[in-house]
């Protein structure tokens, strides 16, 4: 890496709040669950700097819900940034992405959780 962080700082949890519903308007119906899953690994490698995003299979029921169309407008996630443990891996933190359970998730901020309190 071309930065000079310590190994604390890689390790890092933040909750946030997703609008899927802007990165699905105007998608076929058939596609937006699909899409959402693959918007998601996006907003993850963008906010947490790894190409290796791995989804909780809990966020995966959350969005397939409602069907493969029936996508919620928005999701509150927890994008957790972790070491790879495993010996052959290309990359050394991995993402891993993994559902928020709110009332609602509107006008909620992006929040550093510290991994002691859970």
């Amino acid at each position: 890496m071309s930065n000079n962080r310590s190994a604390l700082k890689d390790v890092v949890t933040c909750e946030y709040t997703i609008n899927l519903h802007k990165r699905l308007f105007g998608k076929q119906f058939k596609k937006r669950a699909p899409k959402a899953v693959k918007e998601i690994k996006k907003f993850a490698t963008l906010h947490m700097g790894t190409k290796d995003v791995r989804i909780d299979p809990k966020l995966n029921q959350e969005i397939w819900k409602r069907g493969i169309q029936g996508v919620p407008y928005r999701l509150r996630i927890k994008i957790s940034r972790k070491r790879n443990e495993e010996e052959d891996a290309s990359e050394k933190l991995f993402s891993y992405v993994e559902p928020v359970f709110v009332a609602s998730a509107k006008g909620l901020e992006t929040v550093v959780v510290d991994e002691d309190d859970e």
